[in-house]
């Protein structure tokens, strides 16, 4: 059975090239940022989720990216597709999807599994200009995805309590741009925000499911192996 066709954009203008200057990546992320949705938008029930990570190699100038689609609620690993290509896009805070995001959409372009859900090792809306990775990723294959990062980009928050399941928002000038989620108890937190078509309350809620033993969601841990293999 041959690779299913990736998945496109719904609309037309959220297409871009991405041989930009980071100047020019500025401005698209202030174009398309309006169309991220905040609300539940999920086709069904959840039955499948992957991880995303990408690596470097040669030097930084190949993108390895890695995707892992595992089964939901069990986690039990299910499909699995990398993508190499040619790294573009320099390294800037802020614009590394403009880096990253051509290698990814070849990885889930080799799947036969459409996942349902999709968690990013990356921020969404909770960036300078509410458009991160995730944000940008779910807009351009029309599908939930959710941000789940290991450090903080931009905002402020107090600390969560210590028990798993904890979570305290994180703010930035007086809006709450996502949330910082306790996996397990008493150790750091993760950085938690809607990518699209996720409200952030189910974010939350499926960041913790994926992530029943350790600090990092089992989507992230998977795809991690891959991207760094």
């Amino acid at each position: 059975m041959p690779p299913r066709k990736p998945d496109k954009p719904q609309a037309p203008d959220l297409a871009h090239r991405w041989d930009v200057t980071p100047r020019e990546a500025v401005l698209i992320q202030r174009r398309l940022r309006r169309h991220v949705e905040m609300r539940d938008r999920l086709d069904g029930p959840i039955r499948f989720v992957a991880g995303i990570d990408v690596g470097f190699e040669s030097g930084g100038t190949v993108t390895r990216a890695a995707v892992a689609v595992l089964r939901f609620p069990d986690l039990d690993p299910w499909e699995r597709a990398v993508a190499r290509c040619p790294t573009r896009f320099p390294y800037v805070p802020g614009l590394l999807s403009f880096r990253e995001i051509p290698a990814v959409l070849d990885a889930l372009g080799r799947l036969r599994t459409r996942p349902d859900l999709i968690l990013c090792d990356a921020h969404g809306y909770a960036h300078p200009r509410r458009f991160g990775l995730a944000c940008h990723l779910g807009l351009l294959i029309d599908r939930p995805v959710i941000g789940v990062a290991k450090s903080r980009l931009t905002g402020h928050h107090g600390e969560p309590p210590a028990p798993r399941g904890s979570w305290v928002p994180l703010e930035d000038a007086g809006e709450v741009i996502g949330a910082v989620v306790r996996t397990r108890s008493g150790v750091r937190p993760v950085y938690v925000s809607v990518g699209h078509r996720v409200a952030l309350p189910t974010a939350i809620e499926y960041t913790l499911a994926c992530a029943p033993r350790y600090r990092l969601p089992e989507t992230t841990r998977q795809a991690h192996r891959l991207a760094s293999g």
